[in-house]
């Protein structure tokens, strides 16, 4: 007998009818000879009500008290699924996170979970009973109700899943399925079999709605099948696994965020410890920063550009102010008419071409690239908003993610951890905290650098196309924001290609009106590799701390849910490893990797 945890969102539990029907589909479950665990939302556009009436009292309501009003939705719903079940013949028993023991931090209106015991939950399903658990959820310490934020109801369903060592946890929502990009704005979005943690974290990361990142962070750490489902349809969904639908497929999907603000710092000193400065600030007004584009400085200065939500904008300029202030020099522009357009595909890691085949699509309708980021398996780029949609489209259509790929596969649904309940259970203690699962050192590449190139549609995919004419693999690429008319290209190739690259760029730069061309040999790139890079605000803090405290300068940085890229002097590669590894040193899985050479 397995073990299925089923989570129904809010508007699949709108009304009387829908919650019925979630019943039916638990009672089915079970008598085919599962145990079943439900993790139910609050009913339709409960939690916008109570917001609203809590708002209407106090504009800035107390984060306790907003815990202590939010979580009663839930409670309603698991009481009623319930009383559904009974209505079925079934036998169930509705239980409060704090009834099953969720035990979280004291971060009111987003709290990260801690603990949760299973005794009680295990009991009552040996007993036959479907356990009825309020998603959205916890206690802390001290016995104060908390709510896990936004998308905490599959992150209650995940976690109980992992927990549980169930067979699978099936998210039941409005849309039928993983999709290549949101249906609701690109019509051809086609849903696919499976997906990777890796992927679906990227896009849940750019605002793919159908999950929320916190849960796949969850289902990857802790090998969980998740099963995206239709929650008024017995079709097969989609599935969120370890492997992606095509092992030969460069792309798997493509996102478009549209409320990006971008914020560019420049003509900061290009010394150790200015990054560090700048982001310490920013983090401790909890924001979580995109897109970090630090690029080679030039005559003592630097340019240093990120994007933040836009809600996030105002607070982050006030940081960011008071860091200029202490680093004595610099000047803030913000801007919040773009977007960023992003593929994810575990397949680009190892295949070359698919930034510049992604560069010229956009050229070739006209679309201006103002800042460009990559990790192993994301490609981003920041467009002006009105041409968002369009660029998505362009995108999708040039990957043809439309189309399903001649080897698409399905894992079938088992469960996907060895260990045993009480090893997975000892792990949860601190279940969300950071948890770093490598720092690599890798002394393999060279950087090429194209300074002060036109900012203008084509010049990226200009210079990537005749770099991948070479068969030359690009592993890093940075471009710094153009807005004063003129933008800094930078990326890493093999040692061993480095000479190659570097005569293309010298040949391409006669044809850019002052243009130069550089190149190091002496470089290292650091990473720190582990779950929820991002979405934990202090890894780079940390990693920016730890460098500067060496007195080594940070060249190039870019981010990804699973990564952070930090590129400095290869001079400083060892004093750089041991400095991370300290500074990760208790969250750290494994012992750090050693250099990767050529």
């Amino acid at each position: 007998m397995g073990i299925i945890v089923q989570k129904f969102g809010g508007t699949s539990v709108a009304d009387s009818e829908k919650i019925l029907s979630a019943a039916r589909k638990a009672v089915a479950t079970q008598q085919q000879g599962n145990q079943v665990v439900m993790v139910v939302s609050a009913m339709g556009k409960n939690t916008d009500m109570l917001v609203d009436l809590a708002r209407q009292l106090n504009s800035r309501p107390p984060a306790r008290e907003m815990d202590m009003l939010l979580s009663t939705g839930e409670q309603v719903s698991v009481a009623l699924m319930a009383m559904a079940i009974d209505s079925l013949g079934g036998e169930a028993v509705s239980l409060t996170g704090a009834q099953i023991g969720i035990r979280t931090d004291s971060s009111h209106t987003r709290a990260r979970i801690q603990s949760i015991p299973t005794e009680r939950m295990r009991q009552l399903l040996d007993e036959n009973k479907i356990v009825i658990a309020a998603g959205f959820q916890g206690i802390d310490e001290h016995f104060n109700i908390t709510t896990l934020g936004r998308g905490g109801s599959d992150l209650t369903a995940v976690a109980l899943a992992a927990v549980l060592k169930a067979d699978a946890c099936e998210i039941y929502t409005d849309v039928d399925g993983v999709y290549t990009t949101d249906p609701r704005m690109l019509p051809d979005a086609r849903k696919v079999s499976q997906i990777s943690y890796d992927e679906m974290l990227e896009l849940a990361s750019l605002g793919a709605g159908v999950l929320h990142s916190r849960s796949v962070e969850f289902a990857k750490r802790y090998g969980v099948t998740i099963h995206v489902r239709h929650s008024f349809s017995e079709a097969a969904g989609s599935l969120v696994v370890a492997e992606s639908e095509s092992p030969t497929q460069s792309v798997g999907g493509a996102a478009v965020t549209k409320n990006e603000s971008l914020v560019s710092v420049k003509e900061i000193p290009d010394q150790p410890g200015t990054s560090f400065t700048i982001f310490e600030k920013i983090a401790k007004e909890n924001i979580t920063v995109d897109m970090i584009v630090q690029n080679i400085g030039l005559d003592g200065r630097a340019n240093l550009s990120f994007t933040v939500l836009d809600d996030d904008l105002a607070v982050t300029q006030d940081a960011v102010r008071k860091a200029l202030d202490q680093l004595g020099s610099g000047r803030l522009e913000c801007r919040q008419d773009v977007s960023k357009i992003s593929v994810v595909g575990l397949g680009m890691a190892r295949q070359t071409g698919v930034a510049d085949h992604m560069f010229r699509t956009l050229a070739a309708a006209g679309i201006n690239i103002q800042m460009i980021t990559t990790s192993e398996i994301k490609i981003s780029v920041l467009v002006d908003r009105e041409r968002a949609q369009e660029a998505l489209r362009l995108v999708h259509g040039a990957f043809s993610l439309q189309d399903s790929p001649a080897d698409a596969r399905t894992t079938a649904i088992g469960k996907a951890t060895e260990s045993d309940a009480t090893e997975v259970a000892s792990d949860l203690v601190g279940m969300e905290g950071l948890r770093v699962d490598d720092v690599l050192l890798d002394e393999s590449q060279g950087r090429i650098t194209i300074s002060q190139i036109p900012d203008q549609p084509g010049v990226a995919a200009h210079v990537f196309e005749n770099i991948a004419a070479e068969n030359i693999f690009v592993d890093m690429i940075v471009q710094s924001d153009g807005s004063d008319g003129q933008a800094s290209l930078s990326f890493t190739v093999p040692r061993n290609q480095l000479d190659a690259a570097y005569r293309i760029a010298e040949a391409l730069v006669k044809n850019m009106d002052g243009a130069v061309a550089s190149y190091s040999l002496e470089v290292a790139k650091l990473s720190i590799a582990g779950i929820g890079m991002r979405s934990h605000t202090g890894v780079a803090i940390r990693s920016f701390e730890s460098l500067a405290g060496e007195s080594i300068n940070v060249e190039m940085v870019n981010t990804s849910e699973v990564r952070i890229n930090l590129v400095i002097d290869g001079n400083a590669a060892e004093m750089g490893l041991d400095a991370l590894s300290r500074a990760f040193a208790d969250v750290l899985m494994r012992k750090p990797t050693g250099s990767v050479t050529e």
